[in-house]
């Protein structure tokens, strides 16, 4: 849980740094400069993609902590985090942050404080860990040319495009990826906390939305990936379906069945959440009817 918090922060540290030394015509949809520019960029990052992970840990969290008081922060921290769905929060056409931006923000810090309270044990060895090794490199390489971009530096050689110039969706001509954060690196960072946070053992409700979170950051990086990378490239003219935003659609329904079945076959291949062996922190009684939390004897993980 730990290095989840640290990849994450580090992240918007990162993109605090480049969004300050860079000018905004050679970033994407901003238009503020300097220190100002790379907080408020920052701020944008814990709305989207940091605020939509803080939910299932708020909720991991409040399961393992077992009171009521977390019972309602975890409330508090999803109410505040769902901001980020509504419209014009996070708008990919303007990325300079908003008061809004604001909220969501304070529900990842309400996340943060119930993750530092919780008890997390160490868990061994599962049946699906190395899938989730396999589906992370995969992951990761594909996100290199991202990684390099949010640093602010073009990808160097020619695998993969970077500064070559070429038209984008607007008709533009611009470098093929851009330098700064990208939705495919913010796709990344979905998928690496799904693979994290499913080894926990969720309760299925939170499973079913960390499912959601694997099956949508996928798709997301996928279409950045191949939009980049061969459309951009001339070797094909179609591109996958966008599902950045939700919406009534085929593409959508198709990621709510794949999330159902992701939840169904991690709870069957590893198990329910285990009951507890002592008694929470503080000694107070689990809330009634609250999520079951497992072990708290381990070491808290990494």
């Amino acid at each position: 849980m730990d290095a989840l918090w640290a990849l994450l922060f580090a992240t918007a540290g990162l993109i605090a740094v480049t969004y300050s030394r860079l000018p905004p015509e050679e970033l994407y949809n901003v238009r503020e400069e300097g220190v100002t520019a790379g907080l408020g960029r920052a701020l944008v990052f814990l709305n989207y993609p940091v605020s939509l992970i803080a939910i299932s840990i708020a909720w991991l969290a409040a399961g393992r902590l077992a009171t009521r008081r977390a019972f309602w922060a975890a409330v508090a921290a999803t109410l505040l985090c769902g901001v980020t769905a509504l419209p014009g929060v996070v708008d990919q056409h303007d990325l300079d942050a908003k008061a809004v931006n604001l909220l969501p923000a304070v529900g990842v810090a309400i996340a943060l404080v119930l993750s530092i309270k919780a008890p997390w044990e160490r868990v061994g060895r599962l049946p699906l860990d190395p899938l989730r090794v396999l589906i992370g490199v995969v992951v990761w390489l594909v996100a290199l040319v991202w990684i390099a971009a949010v640093a602010g530096v073009f990808f160097p050689g020619d695998l993969l495009l970077g500064e070559e110039i070429r038209r984008g969706g607007d008709g533009q001509l611009a470098p093929a990826v851009h330098l700064g954060d990208h939705e495919g690196l913010d796709a990344a960072l979905l998928v690496t906390a799904a693979l994290i946070l499913t080894r926990y053992r969720p309760a299925l409700a939170v499973g079913f939305l960390l499912g959601l979170t694997f099956v949508y950051g996928l798709a997301v990086e996928w279409r950045d990936f191949w939009f980049e990378q061969l459309v951009k490239r001339g070797s094909t003219a179609w591109t996958p379906p966008s599902v950045l935003t939700p919406r009534a659609s085929f593409a959508w329904l198709s990621l709510i069945l794949l999330a159902a079945l992701v939840a169904l076959a991690v709870r069957r291949i590893e198990g329910p959440p285990r009951p507890v062996a002592d008694p929470p922190r503080g000694g107070r009684s689990p809330l009634r009817g609250s999520p079951t939390a497992e072990s708290t004897t381990g070491a808290r993980s990494p």
